[in-house]
């Protein structure tokens, strides 16, 4: 089984959130969340404080999982944008590259369609930042905390078991 998971490091935190928070502003809409497709949050933007994200991010990832399957069985590899209407907040969903999901979560001060405009721009931003990440990774990228912290650690071990 191949480990197709990202090591996603602060610099590029703040380009995500770059992205997200300047949809949130042009589409007027209330909240943010990038998850991944196994339903970890990756992050969250906006008003989320009356929100449980985790579970938010959890059900979001199995509602797009069991949507790829109605995809399936209606000859579609996959639906690559949902979209939930409630009486006063709405969700939009879209896929992100190959293994997150935009979520925006908005009301009626804005329509569907500027979300989507704006939610379609920010997935393409995400889209080219998680190629660099996959392409540093392929490159062996380590940074230099995480290598000092291994040769700290392997000194220690030796300092333990030389007593």
């Amino acid at each position: 089984m191949s480990d197709d998971s990202l090591i996603i490091y602060e610099e590029e935190i703040n380009q995500i959130e770059a992205l997200i928070s300047k949809m949130l502003k042009g589409a007027e809409a209330k909240c943010a969340l990038l998850v991944d497709k196994d339903g970890h949050l990756i992050t969250r933007l906006g008003f989320t404080h009356s929100l449980d994200t985790t579970a938010l991010a959890a059900l979001l990832a199995g509602s797009f999982a069991s949507t790829k399957e109605i995809a399936r069985l209606v000859g579609e590899p996959e639906f690559s944008v949902l979209f939930h209407q409630g009486k006063k907040d709405h969700i939009h969903m879209s896929i992100v590259g190959d293994r997150s999901i935009l979520v925006v979560i908005f009301d009626d001060r804005t329509t569907i369609g500027m979300v989507r405009l704006y939610a379609k721009e920010t997935a393409n931003g995400l889209t080219e930042i998680f190629e660099e990440i996959k392409e540093k990774s392929a490159s062996g990228r380590k940074s230099a905390v995480e290598g000092d912290f291994v040769e700290r650690t392997q000194e220690k071990l030796d300092d333990i078991f030389q007593d």
